[in-house]
């Protein structure tokens, strides 16, 4: 996913940048169009299977959800007009929309949302979302417009997860396609934008579905141009020959300040970017507690953020965001910079003179983070010898546990909830998971079943603290995400998540 994502103090520095009297921006299409230049290629298509990382960038504009989040995170129906759940809180009954066609003009019934849930949950679909339905007992569809989920146990964020997680798809037309992959290739959902084209490594066009039942985007193609090189991204968008960009490095920032109709727009994510360790094989290194602790205190995050980052990032204080609306460790400060400690500590756990291994990191993240990591660390004896990978290939391993021993990551804010990084990253069943803590997968456990805010917000604090005291990961900042786009352009992105919203945009 993709780096730099910003809040209060980065949107204070880059919310709103002017760019100075050079070229004179105009659209690099028409106005029926918005050119947006990526930084990484966007793999595959299918919401329902793919990784958030991915998915951020396209989900929102071909699919629609039961439910979704308004720009404040709260929940708001979509597909659904609403839900009832029942006394013991293990079933919800959800009545649907009756004028919700997909992009093939059929109209949406309850058979599909059904058939979405179940396609999520078939383990030969090997979705990334599937953990976050294991408690779902069975989904009926009684008439054509109402959907039951039953739950084996009561789950406090259910309807975050559906928000979140289930892109609705077509039963009939899914189900005729050859096998899984053949959806991702030719994506049909029931959002504001249908697919046109997708070249891999290089654009994906979608155009505006006339069909859909809400509100119309104000754009009738949105063009998705890939250009992984940071420079050349901002190039383009002076050049004219795209109308705005993701992941604007802070270096690149004082680039575009001299250019005429140009502005940037930083966007809090919620999200950790922080080093995933493979914790649970015996005999390695990372299996101690001290050596896990050690590669923390070797690391100056103050340093890398305010020299490498340009001041664009945050110190974290444990694996929960500071942006998270529960879970915020307010009394606990960053790991302190401490080289003779972690060297202390590496000594305790057996390795003196430290240890040689890899970090694997994908080439969407700047490598001068991962090299100021690595470089921190060789100076306690740590040898990290960096594998760097396009962001396609490093997301198939990561996906699939095979980004070890250790890899540059962060873990984005899918639904407005601590359990989503949580879960997927420190339960035994996550997907992303290498680790392996009793007493955190306990109050993983209590956490499903406690809906109070209150009550959560306690829970939560407690997994942060027990998670930094073990060295769940090497913690290194917020991330913030800071766009640039024509100043003609009005877009209000969705802050404190990972996915973009392009539904609003529009020229003025």
């Amino acid at each position: 996913m993709g780096l730099f994502r910003s809040g209060t103090c980065a949107a204070l520095l880059l919310g709103s940048l002017a760019f100075g009297p050079h070229a004179t921006a105009r659209p690099a299409v028409d106005k029926d169009t918005v050119v947006f230049g990526v930084s990484r290629d966007i793999a595959m298509l299918d919401a329902q299977v793919d990784n958030t990382g991915n998915s951020d960038r396209y989900a929102w504009q071909l699919f629609d959800n039961l439910y979704t989040f308004d720009k404040k995170g709260r929940l708001a129906p979509q597909i659904a007009t609403g839900y009832t759940v029942s006394d013991d809180q293990l079933q919800y009954r959800f009545s649907l929309r009756r004028d919700v066609k997909f992009h093939d003009g059929t109209p949406l019934k309850a058979k599909d949302v059904k058939y979405s849930l179940e396609r999520i949950m078939d383990p030969e679909v090997k979705s990334t979302r599937r953990p976050y339905f294991s408690d779902v007992d069975s989904v009926r569809a009684p008439d054509e417009f109402t959907v039951v989920v039953k739950l084996k146990k009561v789950d406090a964020v259910f309807m975050n997860k559906v928000a979140a997680f289930v892109a609705i798809v077509p039963m009939d037309y899914t189900r005729s396609l050859a096998d899984v992959d053949a959806f991702s290739r030719a994506p049909i959902g029931a959002g504001p934008y249908k697919l046109v084209e997708h070249k891999l490594g290089q654009s994906l066009t979608l155009e505006r579905f006339d069909g859909y039942w809400g509100a119309k985007p104000g754009i009738k193609r949105l063009v998705y141009k890939v250009i992984p090189e940071a420079a050349s991204r901002v190039n383009a968008l002076l050049a004219n020959e795209v109308d705005m960009i993701d992941n604007v490095p802070p270096n690149d920032v004082a680039r575009v300040k001299a250019a005429a109709e140009r502005e940037a727009v930083s966007v809090p994510m919620g999200s950790p970017l922080h080093v995933r360790l493979y914790t649970t094989t015996p005999g390695t290194p990372l299996h101690d507690r001290r050596v896990r602790l050690a590669l923390n205190h070797a690391v100056d995050v103050n340093a890398i953020i305010a020299n490498v980052m340009k001041g664009v990032g945050k110190p974290l204080t444990t694996y929960i965001s500071s942006y998270y609306p529960i879970g915020v460790g307010k009394d606990l400060k960053p790991y302190a910079y401490d080289p003779a400690l972690a060297k202390k500590l590496l000594a305790e756990a057996g390795y003196p003179k430290g240890f040689e291994t890899e970090l694997m990191s994908p080439t969407s993240y700047p490598k001068e983070v991962t090299e100021a990591i690595v470089a921190y660390w060789s100076q306690v004896g740590v040898k990290a010898k960096i594998k760097m990978l396009d962001f396609p290939a490093w997301t198939r391993l990561n996906n699939t546990k095979k980004s070890g021993p250790m890899t540059i990551m962060q873990y984005s804010n899918a639904m407005y909830d601590p359990i989503t990084a949580i879960q997927g990253t420190a339960s035994k069943a996550g997907t992303w998971s290498d680790y392996d803590n009793p007493e955190v997968e306990t109050l993983i456990t209590k956490t499903n079943s406690v809906a109070d805010p209150a009550e959560r917000d306690k829970l939560f604090q407690q997994i942060g603290k027990l998670m930094r005291d073990d060295g769940h990961a090497v913690l290194i900042s917020e991330l913030f995400l800071v766009f640039a786009k024509d100043r003609q352009i009005e877009w209000e992105p969705q802050y404190g998540y990972s996915f973009y919203d392009l539904r609003t945009l529009r020229w003025k």
